[in-house]
């Protein structure tokens, strides 16, 4: 599964990028670069693929991806094409590891930064008070000059290792070490999977995309995401479940209509596979301030 490398744009004076994006700037297919990127979703919802990791994303949520590690973002249209203050709008802060030298992290005092930059190569999603004070920091990082943003990043970087304040995405059986010509190949593959969840996919439709039989097409997808294709779809189909569940006025048999699922039962089982409850469960566990750090 290989995505597009991006790698950043360097300069003699700056040593690490602090950025901030609104509405389409947001914009992002599969790819990946060799910085660690910390990003933190001021506003907008949609749906992250990290690695082989497949989830939700919300306003306030802030995630850490690893160097190489391939992700993509997908946020909803609405967010892209407001040109007000409704438009989406993240924070971004991009850097090499190598930036601090292998003296630096070596320091007793930064033990804690350098096994964090280990685990970002799975990626990682922030929650609690660590995740609430690292998106307070990091938009208040676009003011400052250089030499106080790297104060502040620093003591971002410190917070993070030292409070354990979050998720792995990925598992740890995703490697990504396929040749970049076999990797784009399934590239069309996510993309269809995106724009058509909510009708009759089937792995026949899919497998004819890569021009491949069934049984080849399942070999295929698997050694590449390190999960079956019906697995993968699941997980997009109940991401946007979740989304409907607590964004829109519908109830549960409509909402697993407008997801692909014909059968209602069939839906609640696959929700509850994928979030431990059940969808009215969910909704109001949710809607009560339970599930919104974990979602």
């Amino acid at each position: 599964m290989k995505p597009v490398l991006r790698q950043m744009t360097s300069t003699p004076e700056y040593s690490f990028l602090v950025r901030k994006d609104v509405g389409n700037d947001m914009l992002n297919n599969w790819h990946y670069h060799p910085e660690i990127e910390l990003l933190f979703i001021k506003r907008s919802v949609g749906t992250w693929l990290v690695g082989d990791h497949i989830g939700h994303f919300n306003t306030g949520d802030v995630v850490i991806i690893g160097p190489n590690l391939p992700h993509c973002f997908r946020h909803e249209y609405d967010y892209v094409v407001q040109r007000d203050e409704a438009a989406g709008e993240t924070v971004c802060v991009k850097f090499v590891p190598e930036m601090f030298g292998s003296h630096f992290l070596n320091l007793p005092e930064c033990k804690e930064i350098k096994q964090l930059f280990a685990k970002s190569c799975r990626g990682l999603k922030l929650i609690g008070r660590t995740r609430d004070s690292v998106a307070k920091y990091m938009e208040g990082m676009l003011c400052l000059p250089y030499g106080k943003k790297l104060v502040q990043f620093l003591a971002i970087l410190e917070e993070i290792g030292d409070s354990k304040e979050y998720i792995t995405l990925s598992s740890n059986g995703f490697v990504q070490e396929h040749s970049d010509i076999d990797r784009n190949r399934i590239k069309p593959v996510l993309e269809y999977t995106f724009n058509n969840y909510n009708e009759g996919i089937t792995i026949e439709k899919v497998a004819a995309i890569l021009h491949m039989t069934r049984q080849s097409f399942c070999r295929y997808f698997k050694s590449k995401t390190n999960k079956t294709y019906l697995q993968f779809l699941m997980e997009v189909r109940i991401g946007h479940a979740c989304r409907l569940l607590v964004e829109e006025d519908i109830n549960v048999a409509e909402t697993g209509y407008a997801c692909g699922y014909n059968n209602i039962s069939h839906f609640n089982h696959q929700f509850k596979r994928i979030t431990g409850k059940k969808p009215l469960e969910y909704k109001r566990d949710y809607l009560n301030g339970e599930g919104k750090n974990n979602m």
